[in-house]
């Protein structure tokens, strides 16, 4: 007997908007926190990307909204633009299929801050978007933060890391010792849940699992080339395999444009999302990318964090990651509900010890391959 979202509390009216989805059974980590977080309890949930993290801290916060307070009562942070946008636009789409009059709006840095205080003037139920600048307009007190019930801290490991921490906790402290506080994430390092013990009051820890394996629908192959033909490996290959859609990823976000250009440069049309693009590009980006009217985009794994986009068929590694555990990140966005997806990384020769490496850890075959007349077969070994 499968559950169901109204054997978890939810009012009929979010339970409605979720059919609407075509959403009818909670995910794992969606039905073991919504009755805690209903409950008023701390929260930490740890689950794999596109497991219904988001929705598992939205259908409860839009269920304790009183809608007849023009205030804001929630507070969701996050480590990208990205994922504020990606976020706020499944507030608008729960909002509209539930006919609750819950309001919100994305507070992101590098967009003119003006426009976001006349928005703050509504009084919206929901502030989504990045902490500095969340905490700037808190000390402006544009933001009253006395009235917030919950914060949420999506992608809490690096919203707890040493760059983000500090901010994040700030402004924590700015809201009443009584709020509540939900923490989610696809990985939660010891040093994130040491952080969090700072201001999380007796915790409900929730782990989806700590073994995550790759879907055996993924093929993996690399292919080895010196580090300046890597680009050019690249745009072959992307011609032999003509992707409906795929990620790009490479290590350092300060080469993403330079990477896009390259591509561009030989005819192929790409994307890049990168710290820093003004709002308008990145949304331009990933709408694009997300329509089909561009079939690459290139990321950074910080850029990608929480982005969840349906029928990526194909990942390509043109940096290798430096933590075998973001190659189980990188791929799992390709080969999912049963389809097929190919994950082909472009290594120099050093670089194939890591290879072996990651075969073991994740007990995968990472076939090594080369192009031949216009098409991908098995390496062959030259004669000596």
């Amino acid at each position: 007997m499968h559950t169901l979202f109204d054997q978890l509390g939810l009012d009929e009216s979010l339970v409605t908007a979720l059919k609407l989805g075509g959403i009818v059974e909670p995910t794992p980590i969606q039905e073991l926190t919504i009755p805690y977080t209903l409950n008023n309890r701390d929260v930490v949930g740890q689950s794999e990307t596109g497991t219904g993290k988001t929705l598992a801290y939205l259908l409860p916060i839009f269920q304790r909204i009183d809608t007849e307070k023009r205030e804001t009562q929630a507070m969701i942070l996050t480590p990208t633009h990205e994922l504020a946008i990606q976020i706020q636009r499944e507030i608008e789409s729960l909002a509209n299929h539930s006919g609750l009059a819950v309001t919100s709006a994305a507070i992101i840095g590098n967009v003119s801050i003006s426009r976001q205080i006349e928005k703050l003037k509504q009084k919206q139920h929901i502030i989504v978007g990045s902490s500095g600048r969340i905490l700037e307009l808190i000390q402006k007190r544009k933001i009253s933060s006395q009235t917030i019930k919950v914060i949420v801290l999506d992608e809490a490991d690096r919203l707890l890391d040493d760059n983000n921490s500090q901010t994040v906790k700030a402004v924590i402290k700015t809201t009443l010792t009584r709020t509540q506080l939900l923490l989610f994430s696809a990985t939660l390092p010891s040093v994130t849940l040491q952080r969090a013990s700072d201001f999380l009051k007796s915790p409900e820890i929730v782990r989806i699992s700590d073994k995550i394996m790759i879907a055996t629908t993924i093929t993996h192959m690399y292919f080895i080339a010196q580090q300046r033909d890597k680009i050019d490996v690249l745009r072959k290959l992307i011609r032999m395999v003509l992707p409906i859609r795929a990620l790009i990823f490479i290590n350092k976000s300060e080469e993403i444009e330079k990477t896009v250009e390259k591509l561009r440069f030989h005819g192929l049309e790409a994307e890049g999302i990168y710290g820093g693009a003004s709002k308008t590009n990145r949304r331009k980006a990933m709408d694009d990318f997300k329509t089909g009217k561009t079939s690459l985009l290139v990321a950074s794994d910080l850029a990608a964090r929480g982005l969840d986009i349906k029928g990526i068929t194909h990942i390509f590694n043109l940096d290798l990651p430096e933590d075998p555990q973001l190659y189980l990140h990188r791929v799992g966005r390709t080969g999912r509900a049963g389809e097929s997806g190919l994950a082909i990384s472009i290594v120099n020769a050093k670089e194939v010890s890591y290879i072996n490496r990651l075969e073991r850890t994740f007990k995968i075959q990472i076939c090594h391959k080369e192009m031949f007349q216009g098409k991908i077969v098995d390496f062959r070994k030259k004669s000596s």
